[in-house]
């Protein structure tokens, strides 16, 4: 069946506040190395004037996937809910003018676009304090079930799954793209959120995911298992098609029928980690539904992820089409 969209992504709306400091920060402000932590606006206005200087630029994890998928030349579309307010509407432009459309869900006048603060220490990990804002507040009746239905692989962001309005939202998100035919896929996000949700991951990995996205760590958090071939042996039981990256040892392309392994790109130095798994799925995401065999989804996704590391910010400061061998 054709489709307008080759990826629809769904998820967390936010504005990303890159900052680089030293581990001295991380102590001081009491914060989680390597973590994704939600705070309230006092905290998030906190950690923004103890930082100083910053980079500002719309984020959000499925959000920068669907972007990579469209610097690759794929076509995407992204439903999210932002404010009528300045950083709402930098989140949208900034979508479409990298080709990607936006379907904002419903506004609310009294809650303000949301908001991530990324800390980035020397070692080029981020530890990232979230302010949800209104990107939360995502419900069924938030879902644009014709984008839904036009795209062929519906891309969900684990991040968003905090409330049950939004799990019912995502639930609501999947059956729609079912009946028309798609694939549903899901990204754990992090460990800490695989933590909170262990049980409703579970099942929708069981019931209603056709592709799973995580890392390493996050799939074994999600069996609480303590080697990466026990979760393997796992996954292969409950998910059709497992995409997990293991940083500089590449990733792993697991369907029940075989396991692809996939090395991680070269890279001169890496300088944030930010971003890396999102522009890995949408290497692969932009190869899978334009049809390429899973050892090309995944050479895409670890050209990406290298790019995507090699600066600071989530997003491709190159067109990614122009990375592929033979383009």
């Amino acid at each position: 069946m054709s489709a307008r969209f080759d990826v629809v992504g769904f998820g967390n709306a936010l504005v990303d506040v890159i900052a680089h400091a030293d581990d001295r920060f991380i102590e001081r402000e009491s914060l989680v190395k390597g973590s994704m932590t939600l705070v309230d606006t006092d905290r998030a206005l906190h950690l923004y004037r103890a930082l100083g200087a910053a980079v500002e630029m719309s984020g959000g994890s499925a959000a920068n996937t669907v972007c990579g998928v469209a610097s690759f030349g794929g076509r995407a579309a992204y439903i999210g809910k932002v404010s009528h307010d300045d950083l709402g509407d930098v989140f949208g432009h900034d979508l479409r003018a990298v080709g990607v459309q936006f379907a904002p869900g419903r506004p609310m006048d009294d809650m303000p676009t949301g908001r991530c603060i990324i800390v980035v220490t020397p070692d080029a990990q981020r530890t990232m304090n979230t302010y949800l804002g209104v990107s939360s507040f995502m419900s069924p009746g938030d879902v644009d079930e014709s984008v839904v239905a036009d795209g062929r692989v519906l891309y969900m962001e684990g991040y968003l799954f905090d409330r049950d309005d939004a799990k019912e939202a995502f639930r609501h998100a999947a059956r729609v793209a079912h009946a028309a035919g798609r694939e549903v896929s899901l990204t754990l996000s992090d460990s800490f959120c695989v933590d909170r949700h262990r049980d409703d991951f579970r099942a929708l990995v069981e019931d209603e995911v056709d592709i799973l996205f995580g890392n390493e760590e996050e799939l074994c958090s999600l069996y609480e298992l303590d080697t990466f071939e026990a979760a393997v042996a796992a996954i292969r039981r409950d998910s059709s098609l497992a995409v997990i990256t293991r940083g500089a040892a590449g990733a792993s392309i697991i369907s029940r029928d075989s396991i692809v392994d996939i090395d991680a790109e070269s890279v001169a130095q890496v300088l944030d980690t930010t971003g890396a798994g999102d522009l890995f799925a949408a290497g692969f995401l932009y190869g899978y539904t334009n049809g390429h065999d899973l050892a090309t989804c995944g050479r895409l996704g670890a050209i990406a992820a290298a790019e995507v590391i090699s600066h600071v910010g989530p997003r491709p400061l190159v067109e990614l089409r122009t990375l592929v061998p033979g383009r």
